[in-house]
């Protein structure tokens, strides 16, 4: 169990990969061709970073939601998937004058949605999954359903001949 690794849609990782160069481009060199920056982060739909881990009887999920209310985040279950939503929403300005006479310089905060579905290889108990937000790090404990798993056995192959002459003798009680 130590060393199980459960390989993920690796197109997503190469989409934040993507997400991230696109990001830095755009904020380095074409800052004026898609207007306001921030606009376009708020826009954009981010994925937290997670930690699954296992044991024999339930899943533990780790997701790093900095910055995002308790009241902004969804966890939606189903038998072998769950899905986190959240969103974090740019502080408005209560003040007109400041805010036309003030400007970003810099900023590297995710403003907008939040996203990410996790898929489990083995079903859970969608009813007992519990879930504790703090300091930004919300943590789910959700438990394992019970299968059985059936222990391997060994067939006993039979000849041919055998089963032909045991169909004959059940032919002639007929």
């Amino acid at each position: 169990m130590k060393y199980d690794l459960m390989i993920r849609e690796p197109e997503l990782y190469f989409d934040s990969i993507h997400q991230e160069l696109n990001n830095f481009l755009r904020d380095t060199f074409m800052t004026q061709a898609f207007g306001h920056p921030l606009n376009v982060k708020k826009n954009t739909v981010w994925r937290p970073a997670i930690e699954v881990r296992q044991c024999d009887k339930f899943y533990t999920i780790k997701v790093q939601l900095p910055g995002v209310k308790k009241d902004d985040i969804e966890v939606e279950l189903d038998s072998d998937f769950m899905t986190i939503t959240a969103e974090i929403k740019e502080e408005s300005e209560e003040n007109e004058e400041k805010a036309k006479n003030e400007r970003f310089h810099t900023s590297e905060f995710r403003y907008g949605k939040y996203k990410r579905t996790i898929s489990f290889d083995t079903p859970i108990k969608v009813d007992e999954a519990h879930a504790e937000y703090k300091n930004g790090l919300l943590t789910i404990k959700i438990p394992k359903q019970n299968i059985e798993q059936a222990k391997p056995k060994k067939l006993h192959i039979k000849s041919a001949e055998y089963l032909q002459d045991k169909s004959e003798k059940e032919d002639k009680k007929d």
